[in-house]
């Protein structure tokens, strides 16, 4: 792992292999390692002829974990993405995100443009307009005082999740809090790279990607076939869609 300063903020990153550089930005709990580097997804790509880097979100694995909610509105978030590119030397970088880091990626290529030479949105579909819903759920759970004390299911799930990956509980409940804001149709308009979204036929958190990529000029969209929100991120079609969008892209 490396290490940026992003105002300073620590950013733990992973820069490997040779060829096009790919950055990879992880969702909502998880870290590198487990959305990257354990789904195959690094191997792949590497396989593949990519330069792959894999950040942490801060509060999020080996990244700072701050507990001001303000440090986690994704500006901030997509700021550290940016800065991580300008800090490599990349110019332009193809940007892969999934849910969380999907967010991430759209407001970077909306507010950075010129940073991103094509987006691969996984898991984030109109959520990414209308907002995913069930936060304050999350983030009672993720303050409860154990897992034990926790009733509503999908909150349960992802404090589970989230002690399985080992994470500081109190960091992500401050990230949860804000890191929610969604970009508006007119602004998704203004994207002019390629574009792919891709969410799971069963996935009942992401939202429409149809009718999502209505508002994003010439987004290709896959249907990851009998998969949910968390089992779509290492599927074999959605690996094979985007090896074969990287290729294809202008």
């Amino acid at each position: 792992m490396q290490h940026l300063q992003s105002d300073g903020v620590d950013i733990a990153f992973l820069d490997q292999g040779e060829g096009e550089p790919i950055l990879l930005i992880h969702g909502f709990a998880s870290n590198h390692v487990v959305n990257w580097g354990a789904t195959g997804w690094i191997d792949h790509l590497r396989r593949a002829g990519r330069r792959v880097i894999a950040m942490d979100v801060r509060g999020h694995g080996d990244s700072a974990k701050l507990h001001d909610p303000e440090q986690y509105r994704v500006e901030r978030l997509a700021g550290d993405a940016a800065n991580l590119v300008d800090h490599l030397g990349l110019g332009r970088v193809d940007v892969m995100g999934y849910s969380m880091g999907g967010r991430i990626g759209a407001f970077l290529t909306v507010l950075h443009p010129d940073k991103v030479r094509s987006l691969i949105i996984g898991g984030m579909g109109m959520a990414l307009v209308d907002g995913m819903g069930g936060e304050d759920a999350i983030v009672a759970a993720l303050e409860a005082p154990s897992l034990d004390a926790i009733t509503d299911e999908t909150g349960r799930a992802y404090r589970k999740f989230a002690e399985q990956t080992g994470s500081d509980t109190k960091a992500l409940a401050a990230c949860m809090r804000v890191a929610r804001e969604n970009l508006a149709p007119e602004q998704l308009a203004t994207i002019d790279v390629p574009v792919l979204i891709a969410v799971g036929e069963n996935d009942v958190v992401a939202g429409s990607l149809q009718e999502l990529g209505t508002f994003i000029p010439g987004a290709r969209v896959h249907v990851i076939p009998r998969r949910d929100h968390m089992l779509a991120t290492a599927d074999r079609s959605f690996i094979a869609e985007t090896l074969d969008f990287l290729v294809r892209r202008a």
